[in-house]
């Protein structure tokens, strides 16, 4: 019983550091980039969507395509990053397992 308690006590402990570690992800931001810099999106840790900045230059209202795909292609590269600070940050809680969706 003993052993029990003290199991307990350390899953506790660990819920308690896994959810400081994600508080601190919510502070924590990414930058995405495309086309050479001149879109650029910026992602918290949460993945919420923190800003975009568009370069006036890279604006043709004759192809307004190409600025959909750059900013997507910014914001794809801002959710990978993500991924991989959220691997990198919850890893240790999760021994390196892949739990989609989990945070």
């Amino acid at each position: 019983m003993r052993n029990m308690n003290q199991m307990m006590k350390q899953v506790k402990k660990m819920q308690e550091q896994m959810q400081k570690a994600q508080e601190e992800l919510g502070k924590k931001e990414v930058e995405g980039t495309a086309g050479g810099g001149v879109v650029k999106v910026v992602m918290n840790g949460h993945k919420q969507l923190v800003s975009v900045e568009i370069a006036p230059e890279v604006v043709d209202p004759d192809d307004v395509e190409m600025l959909q795909d750059l900013i997507t292609a910014a914001f794809q590269d801002a959710l990978k990053k993500t991924d991989e600070l959220i691997a990198q940050d919850l890893g240790k809680f999760t021994g390196g397992l892949n739990l989609p969706g989990l945070f």
